[in-house]
């Protein structure tokens, strides 16, 4: 039987409340790499659920241009993987409770070894991954060092992920499921809930992992209508670019924290 971490925690406290999770999106070093840490704060004080922290890559594929953007900004500061889990361990001197995962590409990740980075990311109290590019049929080697440490793997599903990929991902997959609301990258096109919801109660045929929406959440609106059929909503491009706009670190924590309150306050509604 597998050990509980935070995100499994988070989630049952969630459903026991009856309330929507809301996961928040920020690049580790987008900022200043001395901001990062204050604005993962005003995120949970805001009322973010679990943080999901961008490991910043020169090349995030699956990112839409307000990402893109935040992932340079935080490599122009000199943000790397080890300096994430860094940022990690200095956020767990406050912050005990809050779930953090990484989210990022694998190439880091096999530059510095996957056992030493299951290694370090236990010990700076990292609570889960997400690997954006690592498909299903190579994640078996990184999965089983994560479970070794008790994190969890997170996957993306999509509007065209086939039945068999959505078996293999389930069968892989944990802590949740991240379901991307589109066709395309971060912070594109228009959502359909109907399409959300059709395809949720589809993948729940396969998996009882919570299911979080993301991909195109621009307000508390948007944020209710995906979450109304899955089990929270994720929010990224909105704050990214609210960071990459701001004067300063103080303006920038600022706007996340009105951003993030606001949905908050549309999911508890």
């Amino acid at each position: 039987m597998t050990q509980e971490n935070r995100i499994d925690r988070r989630f049952a406290e969630l459903r026991a409340e009856g309330r929507k999770a809301l996961v928040t999106y920020i690049v580790a070093g987008d900022g200043g790499l001395q901001n990062t840490v204050p604005l993962m704060h005003q995120l949970v004080e805001s009322g973010c659920d679990l943080i999901e922290l961008g490991v910043p890559f020169s090349d995030p594929m699956a990112e839409g241009p307000v990402i893109q953007r935040g992932h340079e900004r935080a490599l122009a500061q000199g943000a790397s993987l080890r300096a994430c889990l860094d940022l990690v361990k200095e956020f767990r001197q406050r912050d005990t409770d809050t779930p953090v995962i990484l989210m990022g590409y694998a190439n880091p990740i096999e530059k510095m070894g996957a056992e030493r980075f299951a290694d370090a990311a236990r010990e700076a109290g990292v609570d889960g991954t997400l690997t954006v590019d690592l498909p299903a049929e190579e994640a078996g080697p990184l999965n089983r060092l994560l479970a070794e440490r008790n994190l969890r793997n997170i996957f993306l599903m999509t509007p065209t992920t086939s039945d068999r990929r959505i078996e293999e991902i389930a069968g892989l997959a944990s802590g949740f499921i991240y379901y991307v609301s589109l066709k395309g990258v971060t912070g594109a096109g228009h959502l359909d809930p109907e399409s959300v919801r059709d395809k949720l109660t589809h993948i729940r045929g396969f998996s009882d992992l919570p299911l979080c929406v993301g991909f195109g959440i621009k307000d508390g609106a948007s944020a209710r209508a995906v979450s109304e059929h899955g089990d929270g909503a994720v929010v990224g491009s909105l704050l990214v670019s609210a960071i990459g706009e701001a004067r300063d670190a103080g303006a920038a924590r600022e706007k996340v924290a009105e951003l993030v309150s606001e949905i908050r306050t549309a999911l508890d509604a």
